[in-house]
């Protein structure tokens, strides 16, 4: 699969940058998050300094997207669901003009869309917008404790109602390609077991021996499935793990193939064949041996995870595991 992805930018202030980043950070198709001070007159602001409503700062989300999964238009939408368009420098509770809302573009062929979906927004409200416009002036990156900030708080303040964070994962949801597709996209043997259910020869594959840290997704879809964490060296010749990151994403059936009896485990999202689950497991974690294909997965290691989109997951290892 081409690993280069051709993203593209947006600046969105929503009020307190903590939910809006959190919103972002779950829709597919979204690469990266991060808050920041938006179109101010000064350099370098600090928070304190934001929050004395001097600095002409706004609280901004930087969000890096792939056009090829997500529309500028559908991220809009989804934003305005956010927000209420009509209220001058407040959002929900917090008041002051670091908490207006606000369009900002790098990319001036963006202008033409944004101008569209607010025409359409407007359509809505009797009262006039007063989301704010514009080509971005400056951008600076809030301190890290802002960073993904609900993340590391998960009952920290935010002015989002939360039934909208489930809405946003639902928004974007993944279609499987056709086959012919699929077949242009993955490699000989990458369909060959997501898509045939095939099994990979053991002690020749590409992450049996891979020992560093990071995550494993779904080679169809980009869904994590499996971290470094749950990793273990079962002596197969397969990728072996003791759990998934979520049960939720995968689904087990049985699989009574080549006189055997076994558990197969797919990619619920993308539907794709990953290998099979046993029960001999080490007792310490659990007693179940995942054993996937390499096939079905792509590696990224830890540091490469926030440039790639899976910032989110960086927590996981912050604190040792799920």
């Amino acid at each position: 699969m081409n690993s280069q992805i051709k993203t593209k930018e947006i600046y969105l202030a929503g009020g307190c940058f903590w939910g809006t980043e959190h919103f972002f950070k779950q829709v597919r198709g979204v690469i990266s998050t991060e808050v920041g001070y938006a179109n101010g007159n000064k350099e370098n602001p600090t928070y304190e300094e934001v929050c004395q409503h001097n600095t002409g700062f706004a609280e901004t989300v930087h969000v890096v997207y792939d056009p090829e999964q997500i529309t500028l238009e559908k991220l809009l939408d989804l934003y305005f669901l956010t927000i209420d368009p009509t209220s001058k420098d407040r959002q929900g509770g917090d008041i002051g003009n670091q908490y207006r809302t606000g369009i900002y573009y790098t990319d001036s062929a963006d202008q033409a869309a944004i101008q569209a979906a607010l025409q359409r927004l407007q359509q809505r409200y009797t009262a006039s917008l007063a989301i704010e416009t514009g080509p971005l002036q400056n951008f600076y990156s809030a301190e890290t404790y802002h960073q993904d900030y609900l993340d590391k708080n998960p009952s920290g303040y935010c002015h989002i109602r939360p039934e909208l964070f489930r809405l946003a994962r639902e928004a974007n949801p993944y279609v499987k390609p056709s086959d012919d597709t699929l077949k242009k996209r993955l490699t000989p043997t990458q369909y060959a077991v997501t898509q045939r259910g095939a099994t990979e020869h053991a002690f020749d594959n590409e992450y049996w021996d891979e020992h560093r840290e990071g995550i494993y997704v779904d080679i169809t879809t980009g869904e994590p499935l499996f971290t470094s964490l749950d990793k273990f060296d079962s002596g197969c010749g397969w990728p072996s793990f003791s759990r998934p990151i979520d049960t939720a994403r995968i689904e087990e059936k049985t699989d009574l193939s080549h006189g055997m009896r076994r558990i197969e485990v797919r990619s619920k999202g993308g539907e794709a064949h990953l290998g099979h689950v046993f029960d001999d497991g080490p007792v310490a974690k659990g007693g179940l041996r995942y054993c996937i294909n390499s096939a079905a997965l792509r590696f990224i290691p830890k540091e490469e995870m926030k440039r790639a989109g899976y910032g989110k997951y960086l927590h996981l290892f912050e604190k040792g595991g799920k």
